[in-house]
């Protein structure tokens, strides 16, 4: 099997920091936070794995950007919200962490009550999560799951998943450092950050190669961000270790909630990770 290819990695990563660089630059310059630019900035890995392989003669499909399998697809917008609902449980079993009953998680949108209003709201995340969600998630996953696992491909599942969650993590360096998730520790908020990552990389790699499509990835990385916010507000604590750090969407309970997530794939049986399988072959 052909080892990673350092010349196009190199391009990926030189591309990456030159346009993270920049976008810091324009909030410099402009007194816009990175945190409002964070739109713009999850689509960094998007361009810098273009400019990796179509620079290199490597197609878009050949690092994963097709259908692929339409079961797997939803399989992978729907995994989210039990991996949103244990984290969530875990929270409130956190001494210091209430339930609020009372919260609504989609303000200004009037809710039924009851069951049906639960019902009404998971499928708001839903849709929301596989279309705007995913559109701005796939700006980072096609570089992080579609090039960068296709290239990292030969080191195995686990390794690959590794070490494209610390990628992952460190590349939200400049918006943590900014107030983004972490508001009041942002330094630790970077550690937790890629430890997040680096708990979340083994399924999103699980359901890209079962789905043999990096949208699966997208999907998943979307209902998720559509749904975190269950966790915040539902989940309420005077605390801001407990809120930032623990009981939150990014914290140790949510790197709980996906090792559970992993240890399923584990029993389950952890797919073969090589070109071939990004590839769809």
């Amino acid at each position: 099997m052909p080892a990673p290819d350092r010349s196009r990695l190199a391009r990926f990563v030189v591309a990456l920091l030159a346009l993270a660089a920049a976008v810091v630059a324009v909030s410099l310059v402009t007194g816009i936070r990175l945190v409002a630019l964070a739109p713009v900035y999850m689509f960094t890995p998007m361009v810098a794995a273009f400019v990796a392989t179509l620079t290199t003669g490597v197609s878009p499909s050949t690092v994963g950007l097709r259908v692929g399998r339409p079961t797997w697809l939803a399989v992978a917008a729907l995994l989210s919200l039990p991996l949103v609902a244990l984290t969530l449980a875990l929270s409130l079993a956190i001494p210091g962490v209430a339930f609020d009953p009372s919260a609504n998680p989609l303000p200004g949108v009037a809710l039924p009550g009851g069951v049906l209003g639960l019902l009404v709201t998971l499928a708001i995340a839903l849709a929301a999560g596989v279309t705007i969600n995913a559109a701005f998630a796939f700006g980072e996953e096609f570089g992080w799951r579609g090039y960068l696992l296709w290239e990292l491909a030969p080191l195995g599942f686990w390794k690959a998943s590794g070490l494209i969650g610390v990628c992952w993590g460190l590349w939200h360096a400049p918006v943590i450092l900014d107030g983004y998730n972490f508001p009041s520790f942002p330094l630790v908020g970077v550690g937790m950050m890629v430890l997040a990552c680096v708990a979340f990389s083994p399924l999103y790699t699980y359901v890209v190669l079962r789905a043999r499509s990096v949208l699966a990835a997208a999907f998943l990385h979307g209902v998720f961000n559509a749904s975190a916010g269950f966790v915040f507000v539902y989940a309420t604590t005077e605390s801001a270790v407990l809120r930032q750090l623990v009981a939150s969407s990014v914290g140790l309970a949510s790197v709980v909630a996906f090792a559970v997530g992993t240890g399923v794939v584990v029993a389950r049986g952890v797919p073969t990770l090589d070109r071939a399988a990004v590839e769809g072959r």
